[in-house]
């Protein structure tokens, strides 16, 4: 139930629609997990609540049941969708944008930082010179309204120096690296540890203290080249690292190889 006030946060002035300011306020406060201990409030519960008309309410909760965040079902209450799990398996090349596209949950990047910059440690584990020009991309993988994961990559600028012109908001690093640069990863090694985000990282990605995460360092090559770096501290609520095994052949461990270039 909801049965506090809440028409102060919609602005009747605004150019913005009241669905659409209703929606943000909803998103906003699932977010901040304001729901996680009682039921998701009906329709006339908003409608009272934010004193607004059935049709307004009706729009914004289409808007978030077409986002995937508010489960309807015929002769029950709507209720909050469980975040789903961004599952991958091991031993493979993936995306992570591509993981996150077949969950059907909208994503986008925050871009922090996308330039050319030396870095000596980063230039030796990509066999470059130590003050040859590196591609440095850092994002904030969003999924939904959710941030996933803070990524950043380095790359040799002598071969990513046209990824400067690339939007990374809604688009995977590798399909650009290929459709720009004509590079396609061949393989490599990766390295994921359990860790406890530090603040910045934490705040960044909105975890709580009792939330940990997983650090995810990758050196990938094309053939025997190294052509990418990458570190990516991604929310351990939210990916799952999967195996498989069968009777005959079990697990297969290797030994550790740490990239302590990031």
């Amino acid at each position: 139930m909801v049965d506090d006030d809440r028409s102060a946060a919609l602005d009747r002035s605004s150019a913005m629609p009241l669905w659409a300011q209703l929606h943000a306020d909803l998103v906003r406060r699932i977010v901040a997990d304001e729901f996680a201990d009682s039921e998701f409030p009906g329709e006339h519960a908003l409608t009272t609540s934010y004193g607004v008309s059935r049709h307004t309410t009706r729009e914004a909760l289409r808007r978030l049941r077409t986002e995937g965040i508010l489960i309807a079902e015929r002769g029950r209450p709507s209720r909050l969708a469980a975040p789903p799990a961004i599952e991958q398996p091991l031993g493979v090349l993936y995306s992570l944008f591509a993981a996150v596209e077949a969950t059907g949950v909208a994503q986008h990047s925050v871009v922090r930082a996308l330039e050319l910059r030396t870095d000596p440690a980063v230039a030796a584990t990509l066999e470059v010179g130590p003050k040859a020009p590196l591609l440095y991309l850092e994002r904030i993988r969003m999924a939904g309204t959710i941030p996933l994961a803070l990524d950043y990559a380095w790359l040799p600028g002598d071969l990513a120096h046209d990824l400067l012109d690339a939007d990374f908001t809604h688009t995977a690093l590798y399909i650009e690296l290929e459709q720009r640069c004509g590079i396609r990863l061949t393989g490599g090694c990766e390295d994921v540890t359990a860790v406890v985000p530090d603040p910045e990282d934490a705040a960044a990605l909105e975890l709580d203290s009792k939330t940990a995460a997983l650090s995810i360092r990758r050196l990938g090559c094309m053939n025997s080249r190294p052509v990418e770096l990458r570190h990516t501290v991604i929310r351990g609520d939210r990916f799952t690292v999967s195996a498989t095994f069968s009777p005959s052949e079990g697990y297969r461990f290797v030994p550790a190889m740490p990239l302590h270039a990031l």
